[in-house]
């Protein structure tokens, strides 16, 4: 790694960033980065002494093997150390740091009307009744706790009184269908499940409650249902909002199963020990889409989760005490998880917590919210910087943004068009732009600028954090030097890497080791330029990227072959302005079966019931025929060109059928063309 010397357009960090910043110039970040990799233990002990820990470490810092030649995979932090995620993100701040009476969060609901402000004292007062609440129904250490909960102040509490109690925390995105809440549940075996009664999504009403119902019923369907009590969050917009739309709501209950969560926690106590964890110890499992279309429940552990999640935070947004830090992701998601909740709140941080939409109930929210709050640090997906740039800057024009210090994209790797009108349109040119990638494997930022130190190229994710040693290796496993494109595999873990996939190491070690032993390999491809720049190319797996969110191709492919006139179905991906990937896809019908515009919306809605809306095809064609090799294998690049409308194929020897081909081009979707 150089300082670069390019001929390209080079974004370099303003001035008065560099004064005050943790890692001024590009010279600090080359130290402390080669400080990370050649005493990873002297350089790890420095960012943990800054937490409380019951008892120290009797082990190295970082232990590990990525070489399933050599055995099992394993990666270990801190083996020994005994602490609590909750007390080191509350209580160390309340009690030894004396920020009880700073604003943990800034909660802005759907609409403009609903927000609340939430202490680090209240926010500790309410996750101990919450605790103990869980506690009274009966959740021990160990016990998973499924939420399907939207982005209100309930959700941080549940997650936090979870990790305060031992308690392994499964958030489902409150986006998901019942059928995928359903396998969560199952797999994770959760003993209660926490919800509310409803939601409102821009102007849509979404019963939460009748979706949490239909899961537990399919979960006694499947099998014996491990969940026995439900707690239910009374949504604040709809105890306040009076007229039809809220009547509509029914909240269907079941006395045996369902607490209100208002009348559990009102006689609760203010006071919970916090349990003291192994290093080690389960935190969360966050299910993420396999491409076998099983989801993953990714595992990830307390101690090394921590310290990855606090220091990325700190110097990714060049965290000060004064910031207002906001990033619009649903905690849902890993990016919620670890830079809505535990990362901010292991650095005392004041955050913005929002439920709504970036166009409800107008296409200026985004830029209302900054200015109302004056914020200093926004974190957002590239979907969104799209959708709103389609707006064009008049939106933009209303606000006073000059609060505004650095920016921040999350997802999917940002389009130049879309990194540019950010850092012009937004940011008025003066905030750098930190194009973070990372996974939901990963627990935190792997390649991402530090915004004081690193010069920015639009759309390179430029280089690795502290800890992180990438390489890009070529289909034989040979790595490759200087300028190359390859896979983008890691070397050795950092603290955060998650441990295990739940219930199934060698599902994990299959999935993320057995390509290519010795390394973590990402399933992205990735380019390195001249200067040592990364650049990620997307997946080089079976899996989509839509919106942000990863999603596997047999996932929607098993939901389209479960309806009944369809034979087999093939799913890929193609290029869209808004959304970056959207779904193309391919169906075989059975024989006598017609394709027509009512079978594609049937269809439709089938993925949108079995999965979610975010699964939602955007294009359906028929294919009498797919394009398979002679050994029956479905050739995927072939249909991503026909998708494109990609004529030039390249290579079709292998195919048991080249007319296959010239019959698909022949009955693309039109709106595709």
């Amino acid at each position: 790694m150089v300082v670069p010397e390019t001929q390209d357009k080079m974004y370099y960090p303003p001035d008065d960033l560099q004064r005050d910043a943790h890692v001024p110039d590009f010279n600090s970040y080359l130290a402390l980065y080669r400080k990370s990799l050649e005493n990873p233990e002297a350089f790890w002990k420095e960012i943990a002494d800054e937490f409380f820990w019951k008892k120290p470490a009797t082990g190295a810092m970082l232990q590990h093997n990525f070489d399933v030649t050599k055995g099992n995979i394993y990666v270990k932090c801190m083996e020994g150390a005994k602490t609590n995620m909750c007390y080191n993100v509350l209580d160390r701040l309340v009690r030894e740091r004396s920020l009880g009476e700073k604003v943990a969060y800034y909660w802005e609901g759907n609409s403009p009307d609903h927000h609340m402000v939430i202490t680090y004292r209240q926010l500790l007062s309410q996750v101990c009744r919450c605790a103990n609440v869980l506690k009274k129904m009966g959740v021990k250490k160990g016990d998973r706790v499924s939420i399907y909960l939207p982005m209100i102040p309930e959700l941080v509490v549940t997650m936090l009184a979870c990790a305060r109690i031992g308690a392994v925390h499964s958030i489902v995105f409150a986006g998901f269908s019942s059928e995928s809440l359903c396998e969560r549940i199952m797999d994770a075996q959760s003993c209660v499940l926490v919800t509310a009664d409803g939601v409102y999504r821009g102007e849509k009403l979404i019963n939460l409650k009748q979706i949490t119902d239909e899961a537990l019923e399919k979960c006694r369907e499947k099998a014996s249902s491990s969940v026995t009590k439900c707690l239910v969050v009374k949504h604040h917009a709809l105890r306040t909002r009076s007229g039809a739309a809220c009547n509509k709501l029914q909240t269907p209950w079941d006395a045996e199963c369902d607490v209100w969560w208002d009348e559990a926690m009102r006689d609760s106590p203010e006071e919970c020990e916090p349990e003291w964890m192994d290093a080690e110890d389960p935190l969360f499992i966050l299910y993420t889409s396999g491409s076998t279309g099983k989801p993953k429940g990714v595992l990830h552990t307390v101690a090394g989760y921590l310290l990855y999640t606090s220091l990325t935070f700190k110097y990714v947004f060049d965290h000060h005490h004064d910031d207002v830090y906001w990033c619009t992701a649903d905690i849902g998601w890993i990016t919620g998880h670890s830079y809505v909740t535990y990362g901010p709140l292991a650095n005392g941080a004041t955050s913005v917590l929002f439920e709504g939409i970036p166009v409800h109930p107008h296409v200026g929210r985004f830029w209302e919210i900054i200015e109302k709050y004056k914020v200093t640090k926004f974190y957002t997906a590239p979907t969104a910087i799209r959708l709103l740039m389609k707006y064009g800057r008049e939106p933009l024009q209303k606000y006073d943004l000059s609060s505004l210090r650095i920016l921040g994209t999350v997802g999917e790797p940002i389009n130049p068009e879309a990194w540019h009108w950010y850092h012009e349109a937004v940011g008025q040119g003066r905030c750098p732009v930190v194009d973070t990638f990372w996974q939901t494997e990963t627990g935190g930022h792997v390649l991402t600028p530090l915004p004081a130190a690193t010069p920015l190229k639009p759309g390179s994710a430029t280089f690795p954090f502290f800890g992180v040693e990438p390489t890009i290796l070529n289909e034989h496993g040979e790595e490759l030097e200087g300028e190359a494109e390859g896979y983008l595999v890691f070397r050795r873990p950092w603290p955060g890497i998650m441990r295990t996939v739940y219930k199934n190491h060698e599902r994990f070690e299959n999935t993320y080791f057995k390509k290519f032993p010795g390394f973590y390999v990402t399933g992205d491809g990735c380019r390195r330029d001249k200067d040592g720049y990364y650049w990620i190319t997307g997946r080089i797996d079976d899996m989509l990227n839509v919106s942000g969110h990863l999603m596997s191709t047999a996932e929607v492919e098993a939901a389209l072959t479960e309806h009944p006139a369809v034979a087999e179905a093939a799913v890929v991906s193609r290029p869209h302005k808004v959304k970056g990937e959207c779904l193309y896809c391919f169906v075989t019908l059975k024989d006598s079966r017609e394709f027509n515009h009512t079978m594609a919306e049937e269809l439709k809605r089938l993925v949108r019931e079995k999965i979610g809306p975010i699964a939602t095809p955007d294009f359906i064609q028929n294919a009498p025929a797919l394009p398979k090799t002679r050994s029956g294998k479905i050739m995927r690049r072939i249909l991503r060109q026909i998708a494109r409308n990609e004529k030039d194929l390249g290579d079709l020897s292998t195919l048991a059928d080249p007319k296959v081909v010239e019959v698909l081009f022949s009955q693309r979707c039109e709106a595709a063309a």
